[in-house]
């Protein structure tokens, strides 16, 4: 059977076209599985996952626990906002108390960059990284491209424009090594001062006009702005950024042509994208959260091979 090259998903910078293309594959089966009247296989019937969240998330959480569940795994689910992590336990007490009740996996959400890969280092166990701060969300990335590959039939030569907070956004970052592995081309929109100034080291284009950046692309992945991880005004007014990089139907009709619209959500509506666009024929956002399912599967599976071998 193939396997990945990797015994931890901590980033997309870490895997190679190879990779990427088995779990499209796997994914495919499962997508199958999930579409079924009984939706679980037994696959991973004497394998325990710990999900450790230091962050709130809603989607990604629930999106890995039902994939773990699907391929019957026993699961742990652990919110570090109500644990002795507020009394002052470090990360690698937490995990090694998980640890000792013989996980094997631990999924991780963290406001630290490179939290996961540290872990990884210190833990025997297999680290999927949910999104640690601002620098990689690895499963939402592939989760992206699979959507897209489903809509256009590949990634490799399609236009991709990610548009909106690039600055804080871990999503724009490990889609950005995605696509580009997979030879996609990609361009960047959004505000001069949330565009990271390393951006164009990445092999990326900064467009600062919405429209031309539209006209040119076959899909536009809309990110929402991060308030939270803002400590000061990165643009004017929401309104006015809403003028210059908000996406409406009058837009979208505009074009001369018909793009594909993405987005990792939660939405803000009305800001970065409005709800006709949102609901339309051209959004795919709804089929993005049903392939995040079949995507995470397919990873928890992989990863969960190497542990029986």
């Amino acid at each position: 059977m193939p396997a990945l090259s990797v015994r931890h998903l901590l980033g997309i910078k870490y895997l190679n076209e190879k990779d990427i293309e088995l779990i499209f594959e796997t994914a495919d089966q499962f997508k199958e599985v999930i579409n079924r009247s009984i939706k679980k296989v037994p696959s991973l019937r004497d394998i325990t996952i710990a999900n450790i969240f230091f962050e709130n998330s809603t989607r990604t959480k629930l999106s890995f626990e039902l994939a773990e569940k699907r391929l019957s795994a026993d699961v742990l689910n652990f919110s570090a906002s109500q644990s002795s992590v507020k009394k002052g336990e470090t990360l690698i007490d937490t995990v090694n108390n998980i640890l000792s009740m013989k996980v094997d996996m631990v999924v991780m959400r963290h406001p630290n960059p490179g939290a996961g890969i540290f872990l990884s280092k210190h833990v025997n166990a297999s680290i999927i990284n949910a999104g640690d701060g601002a620098h990689e969300h690895p499963t939402q990335a592939l989760l992206d491209s699979y959507s897209i590959r489903e809509k256009l039939g590949e990634v490799g030569g399609k236009k991709v424009i990610i548009v909106g907070d690039i600055l804080h956004s871990r999503v724009a970052l490990s889609n950005i090594f995605a696509l580009k592995l997979q030879g996609a081309q990609v361009k960047v929109c959004g505000p001069k001062t949330l565009i990271p100034k390393y951006i164009e080291s990445l092999g990326v284009e900064v467009e600062p006009d919405l429209r031309r950046g539209l006209e040119w692309c076959d899909v536009a992945n809309m990110l929402r702005v991060q308030n939270e991880r803002m400590e000061m005004s990165y643009f004017p007014t929401t309104r006015e950024y809403t003028q210059q990089f908000g996406i409406n139907r009058e837009l979208l009709d505009s074009l001369d042509k018909e793009i594909v619209i993405m987005h990792p959500g939660p939405i803000n509506r009305g800001v970065e994208i409005t709800s006709d666009v949102a609901d339309s024929s051209q959004s795919i956002i709804l089929h993005q959260v049903e392939n995040g399912v079949a995507i995470r599967m397919a990873v928890i599976y992989l990863l969960a091979s190497q542990l029986k071998t």
